[in-house]
């Protein structure tokens, strides 16, 4: 494809050299460039990629896509220079891969908690469907059942257009995509054609990047500002920012709630550790998920199907067959009796949920021995709000590591404790050791407890100093549960 081609849908600022030149590559890390690539210099949080230019075009890059001129040009490379190369990646991205998101039906869904829920039970339905569908998560990426795994809630933009032209390659239909932040904040998503967006939620995470709540919000705000006219945006009427999500947005809005008027309603008639019975639009189902936040993922997953044409019925027959996502709300039941439960809730308002969950099954009669923790070099200001959740919600909690990453545990368990007052101490105890924590725990219980072991979920890695060491929660409870 010619650059000219590659570079139709930006506005650059001044070019220098060969526009027609044939490229065969796009990069944004110069370690990947090869012979007739564009290297895209981009300005990163923590380096700048102009800094190897040099490089990329040592290794073959016959194009330069910049936001600074180098003072010296080499003979036989084109320069293009633009305002800024984060706006234009994702435009050259899925330019360059063919307009992927335009050839299948996108999806993406957004907030603080649910996002892997919604959006990996909306893959599951649509392959029960009969559908051929692609799958952009935090837990694992998927082109219908070729599993690519996952370094990022979303990928880089020319990952994440050339996994969408795959998924074109292989006859998908649909494609479901969590959209994070992060993603949003940094373009990573610019340039892709959504049919639909799905808003879940929206509580204090990621301010170590955000800084502010109000700049966290205004992330997630853009993905619902930047919908085309012909998508849907589904929001959750039940929470505070759903409507606020949509204000501006040019897409159809629908709404969904458990609590008050909205476009898809739903309600529990029963609830047990093995599921729920709900009422959701006077349809009744049995599902296989506990707990008020699923209900407003499970009615998040209805009303995108519906949205993109399926029948109630339907929806709802595949609905009962569908299980709960790996490290979400994951029960392991031990030989003794109590049943222990994996989540990744690494939020305050996330550990709320999963322990009110949990008290709505229990009603009363066992204890909840909470084990969690708080990752290292992200926010600090919610690790005291975490330890309060845990204590206010639980008999017993023991405050652990997390991913401590490049800080102390001990330091990260400090920030927690720091948060509790004297009587509510009574019922901590704190084990650095994330292991020996799990084991404690389970010598605590008895016969009907529930232990929830908070903050890994899926994970099967435990990063300390720059290194993953293999952990695993739900081994670590099967190993307890063996011994």
């Amino acid at each position: 494809m010619k650059l000219s081609e590659v570079l139709k849908n930006i506005k650059p600022l001044r070019t220098a050299g060969d526009m027609g030149v044939e490229i065969n590559g796009v990069n944004i890390d110069s370690r990947r460039v090869g012979k007739g690539h564009l290297f895209i210099a981009m300005k990163g949080t923590v380096v700048d990629g102009h800094q190897f230019i040099a490089k990329a075009i040592e290794l073959g890059a016959r194009a330069i896509l910049c936001e600074d001129m180098p003072e010296e040009q080499v003979e036989g490379v084109t320069y293009v220079q633009v305002a800024s190369t984060e706006d234009a990646v994702g435009k050259v991205a899925t330019c360059f891969y063919g307009n992927p998101s335009t050839k299948l039906t996108l999806v993406g869904v957004t907030g603080t908690n649910g996002k892997t829920t919604v959006a990996t039970l909306l893959y599951n339905m649509f392959r029960k469907m009969g559908h051929k569908c692609g799958l952009l998560s935090t837990v694992c990426n998927y082109i219908e059942d070729k599993a690519i795994p996952a370094d990022h809630t979303t990928p880089d933009p020319i990952e994440l257009s050339q996994l969408l032209a795959q998924m074109v390659s292989a006859g998908c239909e649909y494609a479901f995509m969590e959209c994070s932040s992060h993603a949003i904040a940094q373009k990573r998503i610019g340039g892709l054609t959504f049919a639909g967006g799905i808003f879940t939620n929206l509580t204090r995470d990621h301010l170590d990047y955000h800084k502010t709540f109000e700049n966290y919000r205004d992330a997630k705000k853009a993905f619902f500002d930047s919908l085309p006219k012909s998508a849907f945006a589904l929001t959750n009427a039940d929470d505070k920012n759903g409507m606020v999500m949509v204000q501006n947005t040019k897409a159809t809005v629908k709404t969904y709630s458990t609590r008050s008027m909205a476009d898809f309603k739903a309600r529990i008639i029963e609830c047990h550790f093995e599921g729920m019975f709900l009422d959701i639009d006077n349809h009744e189902v049995g599902v296989q998920f506990i707990g008020k936040f699923n209900v407003s993922n499970l009615l998040a997953v209805y009303g995108t199907a519906i949205m993109l044409g399926k029948k109630p019925e339907d929806i709802l027959l595949v609905m009962s067959t569908l299980h709960s996502v790996n490290g979400r709300l994951e029960p392991v039941r031990s030989p003794e009796g109590y049943t222990a439960i994996i989540d990744y809730a690494h939020t305050p308002d996330a550990l709320e949920n999963v322990l009110n969950a949990i008290h709505e099954v229990l009603n009363g009669k066992g204890q909840v021995i909470t084990v969690c923790g708080a990752g290292g070099n992200r926010d600090k200001g919610k690790r005291p709000l975490m330890a309060q959740e845990a204590v206010k919600q639980s008999d017993k909690v023991i405050i652990t590591s997390d991913n401590p990453r490049f800080e102390e545990p001990q330091d990260i368990i400090n920030d927690m404790l720091a948060g509790l007052n004297t009587q509510q101490m009574k019922k901590v105890i704190s084990i650095v050791d994330r292991k020996e924590a799990i084991r404690t725990a389970c010598m605590m219980a008895q016969k009907g407890d529930v232990i929830l072991i908070a903050g890994k979920g899926h994970e099967d890695y435990q990063e300390i100093k720059g290194v993953k060491h293999h952990f695993d929660d739900k081994e670590v409870v099967r190993e307890v549960f063996n011994a």
